[in-house]
């Protein structure tokens, strides 16, 4: 068991990020001959500011992430050894630009020039500020490379990071993001209905519907109807809602923490504290980084489609008005969209299973999240771990049924298992 000592990292340059990792059981991540990640860890840090300044719902921004992810690999994979594009593997992808065989390329230059361009296309309403921000770290990366290449090398290398950009671009464009066939919720005291403070309409009713990155990236995932509805004080629906009330009325500062810790964009926070302290090389960085985007932006459609198969009543619904405790209320807004099954526990699962395959089971860390001020830092002994905390924080909120965040954790299991299953970053 070998034991690493790690030290404070800067991740942002207002924000100190402290991550220690120690006993490491899983397999040590090989250094990649191709040179350094840091094209991969400066536009990480660079999409956390981002998804900051331009919010949106979990699914919304994995999808961003995601795509992001695809225009870094194929634009530096053709300089990766050993690696191949996994253009043909993805779901109704077009061909993509090629490099020109008689020009010379640098390729992580062609990388950080694709990343600011999908950067500025796929986060809406982007604001001047942000796009500076792009434009500033586009252009300290490029000084880097000015030292050590030939300008036509550069320039060849930057237009073919542009073309990769704006084909993936164009490509998610065509995913079904922004269907806005209406939706009406069902009548009846089983299903959803709008709920306290905002009384905000359904949310992300035509996400299932977007178009998976990975083909049937979700078979065998689906965990079967949720607990059937009943207001009967000894059925099983009862019980359930009894159970979150009971949580709710003693829970512990420990539980209230963890209620609150987890943010939207955790994982990729994760991935860049582990980045920052295992330096595995520009392909693995790269390859985590493009993975972990799309095992969970499929978990999110596929979750988001069995929502509206079931429509679930929330909790908070159930509890004011079957209970008959009025005046209960989450730790945490309910998010305006149906119970079963559980975002954070289906995208963390995802999450933590490809985290798992590249950097191993039982990797000890502690994360500082990087949008929570004031919060401490949090151990973990895997990051399966993680996930099945960010899957009960939802119970301790008092959003989630712990029997859907236990079965949702298998769903984001599977889904993980199947993008990692289909991706093949390797002939």
């Amino acid at each position: 068991m070998k034991r690493i000592q790690r030290s404070a990292i800067g991740l942002f340059a207002c924000t100190l990020v402290t991550i220690s990792c120690t006993d490491h059981d899983g397999p040590q991540v090989p250094a990649e001959p191709v040179g350094s990640s840091e094209v991969v860890t400066s536009w990480l840090t660079m999409q956390l500011k981002i998804a900051q300044a331009v919010p949106g719902s979990p699914p919304a921004l994995a999808r961003r992430w995601a795509y992001s992810g695809v225009a870094l690999w194929e634009s530096l994979q053709p300089g990766l050894p050993g690696y191949q594009s996994i253009a043909p593997q993805l779901n109704g992808l077009p061909a993509l630009p090629q490099p020109d065989k008689s020009l010379d390329y640098y390729y992580p230059a062609s990388a950080n020039a694709a990343l600011a361009a999908i950067n500025r296309s796929i986060h809406p309403g982007i604001s001047g500020a942000t796009l500076a921000r792009i434009d500033s770290l586009e252009a300290a990366n490029l000084a880097k490379y000015q030292q050590h290449q030939q300008p036509g090398v550069l320039a060849n290398s930057i237009d073919f990071g542009k073309k990769i950009a704006a084909a993936v671009f164009e490509w998610s464009k065509t995913d079904g993001y922004d269907n806005a066939f209406p939706y009406t919720p069902l009548s009846g005291p089983a299903y959803w209905k709008p709920t306290p403070p905002a009384f905000a309409p359904a949310a992300l009713a035509n996400w299932g519907k977007v178009r998976m990155i990975v083909p049937n990236a979700d078979a065998g995932a689906e965990q079967g109807a949720p607990i059937a509805y009943s207001e009967e004080k000894t059925s099983a629906y009862y019980k359930q809602a009894e159970e979150l009330y009971t949580i709710s009325q003693q829970l512990t500062t420990e539980q209230r923490t963890i209620a609150t810790f987890w943010p939207d964009n955790a994982w990729h926070n994760v991935l860049s504290q582990v980045l920052a302290i295992e330096k595995p090389g520009l392909a693995v960085a790269a390859k985590a980084f493009t993975q972990l985007g799309i095992a969970m932006s499929d978990g999110a459609i596929s979750l988001c489609k069995g929502k509206y198969v079931y429509q679930g009543l929330r909790p908070v619904t159930y509890i004011r008005t079957v209970m008959n405790h009025p005046e209960w209320n989450t730790v945490i807004p309910t998010p305006a969209h149906p119970e079963y099954p559980s975002g954070h526990s289906v995208m963390s699962a995802a999450a933590a299973e490809v985290l798992t395959r590249i950097f191993g089971e039982n990797y000890h860390y502690t994360d500082k999240p990087y949008n929570l001020p004031g919060f401490a830092p949090r151990s973990f002994s895997s990051f399966e771990a993680a996930a099945a905390e960010a899957a009960v924080s939802r119970v301790y909120a008092g959003i989630h049924y712990r029997e859907t965040c236990e079965v949702s954790l298998l769903h984001g299991k599977i889904v993980g298992q199947n993008v990692i299953g289909a991706l093949k970053f390797k002939p």
